[in-house]
């Protein structure tokens, strides 16, 4: 069936992400039922009604000596929308995520993409392995909208005259960049976000570096406050010993 392109649509341009936690199951209490099963068999669904607070010694322990299995009886779900590129990435995280994605196969893609901010940091310097990002000059980010917005107009054009001319979708959609923004769901539990957090996002309390994407990292510090407010004694263990998962 061909399709006929609206003649109003136009690109539309972004610097930030979307991360909304759309459903979940997980509290602090849920370490601590799954935990103490182990020594006091079914009287540890007590802990669901106690204050974990007055258990935040166990979770810390936990966490601190890498007893991982606990931090998994729980469950949040997010809707993030973010450039392709960012997706490529997050799904290399297979352990205890699940992801569905919206299908260029399926739907007309919509003309959003991503520009970098002011403040994202444009230059690379060092070698790999050992370097950092720089602030660009005023010229660079003007270079940088520009191109980069020209390249998305002209991709997307040619994506909705190959769908005017009757091209399927998921051929049409070869044309478009990894800065087109894409929509996903995307189910972890706390072990596993911690694992992805540890990875995607620079702290203060990391007792390993990471070197990650700014995008990602975008997405990563998203999701870390909507997790924080779930389960803020876990939060606090995984800061106090260096954000490792255990």
């Amino acid at each position: 069936m061909t399709e006929i392109p609206a003649e109003t649509e136009k690109a539309g341009f972004r610097s930030d992400v979307t991360v909304e936690l759309v459903k979940h199951s997980a509290a602090d209490s849920d370490v601590l039922w799954a935990a103490r099963v182990s020594t006091a068999g079914e009287q540890s669904l007590e802990e669901i009604t106690k204050d974990p607070e007055r258990s935040k010694g166990l979770i810390n322990f936990l966490m601190r000596d890498r007893h991982g299995s606990p931090f998994e009886h729980n469950s949040m779900t997010f809707f993030i929308s973010a450039p392709i590129f960012v997706f490529r990435e997050f799904m290399r995280h297979r352990v205890g995520w699940s992801y569905n994605e919206e299908s260029g196969r399926y739907r007309r893609l919509e003309p959003v993409f991503y520009v970098p901010g002011e403040a994202r940091k444009l230059v690379q310097q060092g070698r790999p392995g050992k370097y950092e990002f720089v602030e660009g000059t005023a010229a660079q980010h003007e270079l940088t909208g520009r191109v980069m917005e020209d390249a998305y107009r002209h991709a997307y054009e040619a994506y909705q005259e190959m769908l005017a001319a009757g091209v399927a979708r998921e051929v049409a959609r070869s044309v478009l960049p990894v800065g087109l923004f894409s929509s996903m769901y995307a189910t972890c539990n706390a072990r596993s976000l911690m694992h992805f957090l540890g990875l995607r996002t620079q702290h203060e309390q990391a007792a390993v570096p990471s070197f990650p994407q700014r995008e990602i990292e975008m997405v990563g510090e998203k999701m870390e406050a909507a997790w924080s407010g779930l389960m803020p004694l876990t939060h606090a263990a995984f800061n106090a010993n260096g954000r490792v998962a255990p």
